[in-house]
């Protein structure tokens, strides 16, 4: 098999190939990195890299093959980490010219379970400084294209994450979402990505420990290979008092799902998110085209009172959480959005603090509702079309100035308050032959049922081109796009060695 073909391969097939001796950690290794030199130029997703490392660790994971030892689950799969999670001795910047050379001395939670898992840890990928909005740009490595246009918007905060799936330099990469991070680059990409309950997967640097909004995930391009990261991430760890016990090997395959039994409920706009009217209308046509995959799919109207003003308040306090010390001695090094954060937490009261979370739960409870009567609900993942990088934000609609910088991303933020499992499948294009996400959302704390009803839709969906998952053209992204690294006036320093403690970083 040439690497043409091995790196296109999901990562459920390279482990078990791995496993059968097909294929060498070695040789797949070599592939990716190829794949990145050819490719990474013109999207700008892989970051800094530990390939020395990585390629000691592919030799060792071929050894154990041929030893015939019990393999782990990624067994010598190549991995980026999103570069808002601590990897040991493996530059972490956050997006943050305060941390352009910050190299930790430990992997955080997380990183370490994947590691443990088998992972090779190839690079970081790109986000936006400390995660903050869903274009992941940042002054310290530049910009992330998307794959299907460079010059657009790869979304965020895991854009590099997503775009290094979609070009294929990569079969394995983490995420993490708040207000749409995982799902909006998987949509704006066209690949998976799946924000799980809080508490399943550990998340030991949330400031609040207590809030919910910010979990950590897996991304992939199927729902097949999300499971199989998602099953070494989970789990319960003392850094994290909402996570809890778990199987993991219960959530390492899509769970058997038969879609003609599923009642399927199914809004436009979350009850008041802003849609693009091009959008609207992609999605009605992909309605129509998978009615007949249902017992059931029926228009219901979604009540999400304040929702709007309840996300700003509970993102606003963790921010100010977050960030006090950094604004109020380096003000001058962050960014305007993490800037706008802070500033509007600072002028919230207690009273304030109390209403957010009350309004939460009234919408929790609200929500839940719909599951008396159905067992998923679905709608468009984001309510535009991606847009050019350089625009940090969208503005406005129809005429209309939107509230705040992250205001374009409610379809994704009214669902974050309700804690429900979600997951961003590929469906088809939009009106711009750009990729279409489908948001698929399960019940209260049902991530395995939410998974396996979404690998059943992508099953179905391949068999009708309005719903297939689109491919980028590979051959036109090997002209790399320099303008991608415009924006970078913090360049890192590759041979820092600067170890620290815990630094804080934004979801």
């Amino acid at each position: 098999m040439s690497k043409e073909e091995l790196v296109t391969l999901s990562s459920v097939e390279l482990r078990r190939r791995i496993g059968t001796k097909e294929i060498s950690p070695v040789e797949l290794l070599d592939a990716c990195l190829e794949r990145i030199e050819e490719v990474n130029p013109a999207v700008n997703a892989v970051t800094a890299m530990c390939v020395d490392r990585a390629r000691k660790e592919a030799k060792a994971a071929e050894a154990a093959v041929r030893r015939g030892e019990d393999l782990p689950l990624l067994h010598g799969l190549p991995t980026g980490i999103k570069d808002l999670e601590e990897t040991k001795d493996l530059l972490t910047t956050y997006g943050s010219p305060l941390y352009r050379d910050y190299v930790p001395n430990y992997d955080n939670v997380m990183v370490g379970r994947v590691r443990a898992a088998g992972a090779i840890v190839v690079g970081k990928t790109n986000v936006p400084e400390f995660g903050a909005g869903s274009n992941s740009r940042n002054p310290v490595w530049g910009a992330t294209g998307n794959p299907f246009n460079p010059m657009l918007n790869a979304g965020g905060s895991s854009g590099g994450s997503a775009a290094a799936l979609a070009t294929d330099m990569l079969p394995v990469c983490t995420g993490s979402d708040t207000g749409g991070s995982l799902r909006n680059p998987a949509a704006f990409c066209g690949v998976v990505g799946f924000r799980p309950s809080p508490g399943m997967v550990a998340v030991e640097r949330r400031a609040m420990g207590w809030t919910p909004i910010s979990v950590l995930g897996p991304m992939g391009r199927s729902v097949a290979d999300v499971c199989l990261l998602f099953a070494t991430q989970v789990g319960q760890h003392d850094s994290d008092p909402l996570s809890f016990p778990l199987e993991p090997e219960a959530y390492a395959e899509p769970w058997p799902v038969d879609l003609g039994s599923l009642r399927v409920a199914y809004t436009e706009d979350f009850g008041g998110a802003p849609v693009d009217k091009p959008i609207r209308q992609t999605f009605r046509e992909k309605i129509k085209a998978m009615k007949p995959f249902f017992r059931s799919l029926d228009k219901v109207e979604v009540d999400y009172g304040e929702a709007d003003r309840c996300f700003d308040v509970i993102r606003a306090v963790s921010f100010l959480s977050r960030y006090h010390d950094a604004y109020n001695n380096n003000r001058g090094m962050l960014g305007p959005n993490i800037i706008a954060n802070y500033e509007l937490g600072a002028k919230l009261s207690l009273a304030d603090f109390a209403w957010a979370h009350g309004e939460q739960t009234r919408i929790f409870r609200a929500f839940q509702q719909i599951y008396k009567d159905y067992d998923l609900v679905i709608g468009p993942t984001v309510g535009f079309s991606p847009f050019p990088w350089k625009q940090l934000y969208i503005e406005e609609m129809g005429g209309n100035k939107l509230g705040t910088y992250y205001h374009w991303m409610a379809t994704k933020y009214f669902v974050t308050l309700t804690s429900n499992p979600a997951v961003s499948l590929p469906c088809g294009v939009d009106d711009k032959k750009m990729p279409f996400g489908l948001q698929v959302i399960g019940r209260f704390r049902g991530d395995g049922e939410v998974l396996g009803a979404a690998h059943a839709m992508e099953q179905a969906f391949k068999t009708n081109p309005l719903l297939a998952r689109p491919l980028p053209n590979i051959a036109k992204l090997r002209k790399p796009v320099p303008a991608l690294k415009s924006i970078v006036t913090h360049p890192p320093k590759l041979n820092a060695k600067v170890s620290r403690g815990p630094a804080p970083g934004a979801l």
